[in-house]
């Protein structure tokens, strides 16, 4: 995983922390559905609501894709937080988009991948959130068996785990985010969203998510 640059991580950080995008509460975890306990909660999809941080994430989505995948040829959400994103990047680059379903669709054409499919079309992959990559390359290896060539994918934010730079890595996916958990929790300390005290509990988390407060 890459970052667009350390002045975007800390903003993009700090307007999802102001409208409560991301929720900090180790005192109180939440539970995933994989069943880990976690003290951060985050839904990127709120960003749509607020256009100023909409626009920012927008605009600096739009640079990630321009800059490390000058190739684009078209735009690919992945259902259904990266749908609302990819079109927005899709818009502002003059660009197709198109979105991938989790499983496919249930009747008529039962599809996929749902607008038009171009085999050999250049595309990058947009996702709103990235934890361990599972659901974000099973996209791209939809694409890729539907006979597009996928440079790459941006996300707003990720949070950091060794496993996912492994899966990204094993799968070839070059995946660069706007923000991530080490960027986020330095800008918690300074809004006094956390202490100094929480603020080890929550690297502890980052490590060992799996077994973290068992």
């Amino acid at each position: 995983m890459e970052i667009l640059d350390q002045a975007t991580a800390a903003e993009v950080a700090d307007k999802l922390l102001e409208i409560q995008a991301i929720r900090l509460q180790p005192k109180k975890p939440f539970t995933w559905a994989s069943g880990w306990k976690s003290p951060i909660y985050c839904d990127n999809r709120l960003s749509l609501s607020f256009p100023e941080v909409r626009c920012l994430i927008r605009d600096q989505l739009v640079k990630s894709v321009s800059h490390f995948f000058p190739m684009t040829e078209a735009i690919a959400g992945v259902a259904t937080a990266g749908i609302p994103q990819g079109a927005l990047i899709a818009n502002e680059l003059d660009l197709p988009f198109i979105y991938v379903r989790s499983k496919p669709k249930g009747h008529g054409m039962e599809n996929m991948i749902e607008g038009k499919v171009v085999p050999g079309q250049k595309v990058v992959v947009v996702e709103d959130l990235v934890s361990t990559g599972g659901s974000s390359l099973k996209a791209v290896q939809d694409l890729r068996d539907a006979g597009f060539e996928v440079l790459g994918m941006v996300a707003i934010f990720s949070y950091g785990f060794d496993v996912a730079d492994k899966n990204f890595e094993a799968a070839g996916v070059k995946l660069i985010c706007l923000s991530h958990y080490d960027a986020l929790l330095p800008r918690a300390v300074h809004r006094k969203y956390i202490d100094e005290e929480v603020l080890h509990s929550l690297s502890e988390w980052r490590k060992n998510p799996g077994t973290w407060m068992q």
